[in-house]
C-alpha cells in the first residue's frame, strides 16, 4: 500500500466501515510510515472538532437570542 491509497482509507474510514484486510493492510503501512500516523492523528482531531463546532451550533440554535450581537 502507497500513501496515497493509505490517506484515502482513512478518509473514507470516516464515512463506512472499512473490510478487515483494508483496516490490515493499512495498520501495517501506519505501522512504518510516520507521515500516514501524522495525518491519523490529524484526521482524527479534525473529526472531534467538527463535533464540537456540530454540537456548539445546535446548541445555540436552541437558545433564542443565543450567539447573535
Amino acid at each position: 500500500m502507497n500513501c496515497d491509497r493509505a490517506t484515502r482509507l482513512m478518509s473514507e474510514s470516516q464515512d463506512r466501515p472499512l473490510s478487515r484486510g483494508e483496516r490490515t493492510a493499512l495498520e501495517v503501512h501506519a505501522w512504518m510510515c510516520v507521515g500516514c500516523r501524522n495525518f491519523r492523528k490529524q484526521v482524527g482531531f479534525l473529526r472531534q472538532a467538527m463535533q464540537a463546532f456540530a454540537k456548539r451550533q445546535d446548541d445555540d440554535d436552541e437558545e433564542p437570542g443565543a450567539g447573535r450581537v
